[in-house]
């Protein structure tokens, strides 16, 4: 397993990968070996990404979780940038409960590449967010996100709609 440190607004991140695929983006900085080019994409899509020029990674993932968590984060990647679904939109699209979608996102290795930040409460109500910094860390995104999406400027019929699941 290789390891990255990058810095990022919401503080230094740690990208790990099998040299093949991004296997986890964590808080924190720690040592880290030469990174392989999975992981220099990954760091340089991330810097895009953060900076607004990027609204889709395009990256191998391979994150480690069960077949149901493994769908609930393919269903994360189907959700707009800028845009916003339900747990139990979500739950409902998977054949499942919102509290098990919950514990999904919850338990997403990939966090802000698996958007599990797009994901809220009924109501619009944030949930919860297991990223460091919690839900400010999610709200930051969201507001990056739509700032950069033109979500509320008429450009974010799509993202909006996606939040009706």
């Amino acid at each position: 397993m290789a390891r990255l440190s990058i810095d990022s607004p919401l503080g230094p991140l740690m990208l790990t990968g099998d040299g093949s695929a991004l296997t986890s983006v964590s808080w924190g900085r720690f040592d880290h070996d030469e990174p392989d080019a999975v992981l220099a994409e990954a760091a340089r899509q991330l810097e895009a990404y953060f900076a607004g020029r990027l609204q889709r990674f395009d990256l191998p993932l391979k994150p480690a979780g069960t077949a149901f968590r493994q769908s609930v984060w393919n269903a994360m990647l189907a959700i707009p940038y800028g845009g916003t679904a339900t747990y139990g939109g979500m739950a409902k699209m998977l054949g499942s409960a919102p509290r098990a979608v919950g514990g999904a996102c919850g338990a997403n290795p990939i966090p802000i590449v698996i958007p599990c930040h797009r994901v809220l409460a009924s109501g619009g109500a944030p949930g919860g967010y297991s990223g460091h910094g919690g839900l400010d860390t999610k709200a930051w995104l969201l507001a990056l996100e739509r700032r950069h999406a033109g979500v509320g400027r008429g450009n974010g019929a799509a993202a909006e709609q996606f939040a009706l699941l």
